[in-house]
C-alpha cells in the first residue's frame, strides 16, 4: 500500500476548503482518510494553512509522498529548508 499525502475538497460550491490528509494512493479524492494532518483555506487573504508538521514527519518517514500541491505547502510551512 503506497501512502500519498494530498488534498481532500469540503466546503461548499464556490468555496472551497481543504484538509491535508494521509491517504492509500489509489483512495479517492475524498474517500477515507488515514489521518487528518492539517488544513487550507484559500478564501481567506493571507491564506490559512495549518500543518501538524510532526505528523507530516512521521508519514514522510514511513515513505508518504506528497502530491506537488501539498509539497508547496509544506514549503510555505516552513517543513522544507531553504538550499
Amino acid at each position: 500500500m503506497a501512502t500519498r499525502l494530498r488534498l481532500t475538497r469540503k466546503g461548499s460550491k464556490k468555496r472551497p476548503f481543504y484538509r491535508l490528509v494521509a491517504v492509500d494512493s489509489e483512495a479517492k479524492r475524498d474517500g477515507k482518510a488515514l489521518e487528518y494532518l492539517g488544513y487550507y483555506n484559500p478564501m481567506v487573504e493571507p491564506n490559512d494553512i495549518k500543518i501538524e508538521l510532526e505528523k507530516v514527519k512521521k508519514w514522510m518517514d514511513h515513505g508518504a509522498q506528497p502530491s506537488e500541491t501539498v509539497r508547496s505547502l509544506l514549503k510555505r510551512a516552513g517543513y522544507y529548508s531553504s538550499n
